[in-house]
């Protein structure tokens, strides 16, 4: 296996993840809950609208326990006209 060659393919593969920007946002799709004792789907309800983005509430799809938050932050800077 050649070294170079392998090392010029990581280089191009990390350049084309980084421009991509692929993995920008997560979404849980399952969480621990405590209530419940397992790891189980959610739901994403949104909690607050905030200056800085929008919070989220992650919540147990069986119990509806809250089992985690998520703020989705804003991609430019809002503004307001007074």
């Amino acid at each position: 296996m050649d070294l170079k060659k392998l090392a010029k393919s990581h280089e191009t593969f990390t350049q084309q993840m980084a421009g991509a920007e692929m993995f920008k946002d997560f979404d849980a799709t399952e969480l621990y809950c405590p209530r419940c004792k397992q790891a189980v789907p959610v739901r994403k309800r949104l909690l607050l609208v905030l200056p800085e983005g929008d919070k989220y509430e992650y919540l147990c799809a069986f119990c509806s326990e809250s089992v985690g938050t998520k703020i989705d932050r804003y991609e430019k800077e809002l503004k307001l006209i007074v």
